[in-house]
């Protein structure tokens, strides 16, 4: 038994499953789950599915089924395979991967783009990494067709207006002429290609080469691996699941 006490939100009243999700306890789909069954309790009440809950409420979980072996690997994404939906006869990720079926990708990386997925089954991860409060880092490895200017670096870490929206402030490193590594702590739609664009240059390679603690290093594209031992637990710490 979980006994969670709410804390201050500017979103409440919440619903039950979506605070269930926030607190890592489950996806919402489970959430819902562990309602139907009556396994969730707000104060001390049986909860019904989709009830909301007050600031201040005691939410208590209940369940006795054994809980699944949650997974997690790092997947070096290839040029050319798509993180979800495949249309006429692409190629996603998880046929490409050839893992176990349950696991998914948490994210998205444009079929353009290379680089870090991870994949797992555990629905608590999406949230809780991508989620825009939460601010966690990525690092990218950009090569574009034409020389970077002086200002370049100083303008990309500063932000760059793209459509109506302005990016916030990144860490940039030059490493070549034509290339440089950007880390970020969000993750808007084709954001890289677009602040590119914006300092009126294009991106012809971009790689994802780290998410928080986990790395590609020398990943061989189409590859995976498993994310286990401190690697794991420090990831699970970093994102509030540990």
């Amino acid at each position: 038994m979980k006994r969670l006490q709410a804390q201050p939100a500017p979103e409440y009243p919440m619903r039950i499953n979506k605070y269930l999700a926030r607190e890592g306890i489950a996806t919402r789909r489970d959430a819902d789950e562990l309602i139907a069954r009556g396994s969730v309790l707000i104060n001390h009440r049986v909860a019904a599915l989709g009830a909301k809950m007050q600031k201040g409420d005691i939410v208590e979980v209940h369940d006795k089924r054994a809980p699944k072996k949650r997974v997690y690997y790092a997947f070096n994404k290839p040029i050319g395979v798509i993180t979800h939906s495949p249309q006429n006869g692409e190629k996603d990720i998880q046929r490409s991967a050839k893992l176990r079926r349950d696991v998914f990708p948490v994210g998205r990386l444009d079929k353009a783009s290379s680089g870090l997925i991870i994949l797992t089954n555990d629905g608590r991860i999406t949230e809780r990494l991508l989620g825009p409060d939460y601010g966690h880092d990525k690092e990218y490895r950009v090569r574009v067709s034409d020389p970077l200017s002086d200002r370049f670096k100083k303008t990309m870490e500063a932000g760059v207006t793209i459509e109506d929206y302005r990016t916030k402030p990144c860490i940039v490193r030059k490493t070549g002429s034509k290339s440089f590594n950007i880390t970020l702590t969000e993750g808007k739609k084709h954001q890289i290609r677009r602040m590119v664009a914006a300092l009126h240059n294009t991106v012809v390679d971009l790689e994802r080469v780290r998410i928080l603690n986990i790395r590609l290093d020398d990943l061989a594209p189409g590859a995976s691996r498993s994310i286990e031992g401190n690697e794991l637990r420090t990831f699970l710490s970093k994102i509030g699941l540990a």
